[in-house]
């Protein structure tokens, strides 16, 4: 189900480090611009959104933010890869989300009232994010009705994209889980077969599913030994997505 976390080093580190020089990476301006947050912004605006925002160098299992802090900023990932996961009250590590390079994230805060980050958001490898101030942002959203169009228009589909992953959640064979899980990472569903990364070690993706990771190696073998899968590491194989389906229903 989760990983039991104790009040050790992992949590004495420091939340982040500031890496104080302009956002001048190509590759990175033109993941900014693409993404639904940012795409409609006139230059100046954007340009002027920069100059308030910070960007930041998080080293391996640094964390970024805690549950419950104040939040005056959201993300966007540059470089990396991040996890996002709760803490309940008996200490438990639930896995909600992983967060990759042209991602936003915690962007809900721009409207939050009052403003606290939902969850931690942990780097599982060295990551560079741009903090982008919520007051800045949100500025914007109310002087510029067609920016908080653009907005809503995203919070629609996220909120569309959360409905999928509780319903993933609600189905209770864990093998169930697993198959709906594997086949969202297919590009083309189950249309076309191919191969897939896991976005997180395999340990936090059955965090991510409800399961213990015992449970997820046993059926991950299974779905091997049965032709379904071929893994390698982090990496799968899945020849006919339309057969993981049948057999799930």
């Amino acid at each position: 189900m989760g990983l039991m976390q104790t009040t050790g080093t992992r949590y004495s580190k420091p939340i982040l480090v500031a890496v104080n020089k302009p956002f001048d990476d190509e590759d990175g301006l033109q993941a900014l611009r693409s993404h639904p947050l940012f795409r409609n912004l006139r230059s100046g605006d954007l340009e002027d959104l920069i100059q308030q925002s910070r960007r930041l160098r998080l080293g391996h299992h640094q964390l970024l933010y805690r549950q419950d802090m104040p939040a005056h900023h959201f993300f966007f990932v540059i470089t990396g890869r991040l996890r996002l996961y709760r803490l309940d009250s008996s200490g438990i590590d639930r896995t909600l989300d992983s967060i990759a390079p042209g991602d936003c994230f915690a962007e809900v805060m721009i409207y939050a009232d009052p403003p606290r980050y939902a969850c931690y958001a942990e780097a599982l490898k060295s990551s560079e994010v741009l903090m982008i101030p919520v007051k800045a942002y949100r500025e914007l959203l109310d002087q510029n009705p067609e920016y908080a169009q653009a907005a809503l228009s995203h919070y629609a589909k996220r909120a569309v994209t959360r409905f999928h992953d509780l319903e993933i959640m609600t189905v209770q064979n864990a093998r169930d889980r697993l198959i709906r899980y594997l086949i969202d990472l297919l590009p083309n569903g189950t249309e076309q077969g191919g191969e897939v990364e896991l976005p997180l070690p395999k340990c936090l993706v059955a965090s991510r599913l409800a399961m213990q990771p015992e449970t997820f190696s046993r059926i991950l073998a299974d779905l091997k030994s049965n032709g379904l899968v071929r893994v390698n590491r982090s990496k799968l194989f899945i020849s006919d997505p339309q057969r993981l389906i049948e057999i799930s229903q």
